[in-house]
């Protein structure tokens, strides 16, 4: 049996593939306790500077597993187990340290948008599709889908794509907030490990605090935000990537921080 998943590094890139083609990459217990095993390793290692989430296939994922959540229809605890991990898994993949990129060819649906979303930044092919095919099978988002499309899009765009089950062509799902950059579909994979390349350049602590910033942040008002940004900046000023950035712009070179 092929592994589902295929995990390698590029340069300080870690790299997370889905690798089910013949399933559309659909997301079984197996994958998920792979893609956490991944992300654990990645976050380890101070080498690593990003995660890039990409897919074999004319697909991204079209979503969970149908045929392993049938198999547990009867048995609540292990279906318990299989929604509550997936969840925890795409989670820990939000609150990574590490910034986390995914390259979206084909569709990407239901449970698959549930792991786009909970990436960082999105990349997309010419021809990629966005769905929430939930309502359409009688089932309810069960890893953020529902609480991460209203966050990004607003509560009237993400019922309405939650309720009709419709596609959003990747232009709508860009102008929506879903997607961060269009590429050619023959460039996806290469723009994005590109870009993941280029992030791997910024001070590793830094990227952390920004996310943990957006993040802890979303729900504070305007007061309470500026303490937590100015309480963090403060705290980084004093750090040897500072330093190093510091000294970099004054002399004019390319900053080299320390893995």
């Amino acid at each position: 049996m092929n592994d589902p998943i295929i995990v390698t590094t590029e340069g300080n890139t870690g790299i997370i593939e889905l690798a089910r083609p013949e399933k559309f990459n659909c997301l079984s217990l197996d994958v998920h306790e792979r893609i956490s095993a991944a992300r654990a390793e990645f976050e380890a290692n101070p080498a690593i500077r990003a995660i890039l989430i990409r897919a074999q296939g004319k697909h991204f994922c079209t979503g969970a597993d149908l045929v392993e959540v049938k198999g547990k229809l009867n048995d609540p605890a292990a279906l318990n187990h299989f929604i509550a991990f997936g969840m925890n898994t795409l989670r820990a993949l939000e609150t990574s340290s590490l910034p986390v990129v995914v390259a979206v060819q084909g569709l990407c649906l239901a449970g698959g948008i549930e792991l786009m979303l909970a990436c960082d930044v999105c990349f997309a092919a010419e021809t990629a599709q966005f769905g929430d095919q939930h309502a359409q099978f009688g089932l309810i988002p069960g890893w953020g889908g529902s609480q991460r499309l209203t966050r990004l899009m607003g509560q009237r765009r993400a019922l309405d794509l939650m309720f009709s089950a419709r596609w959003l062509e990747a232009g709508e799902a860009k102008e929506a907030g879903l997607v961060n950059y269009i590429v050619p579909d023959a460039d996806l994979h290469q723009a994005a490990l590109d870009y993941c390349q280029k992030i791997a350049t910024r001070s590793r602590p830094g990227i952390a605090e920004m996310k943990r910033l957006a993040r802890e942040g979303a729900d504070l008002g305007i007061d309470q935000q500026m303490r937590l940004e100015l309480d963090a900046a403060v705290r980084a000023l004093p750090s040897d990537d500072v330093a190093e950035g510091l000294d970099a712009f004054e002399n004019r070179r390319t900053p080299e921080f320390k893995v």
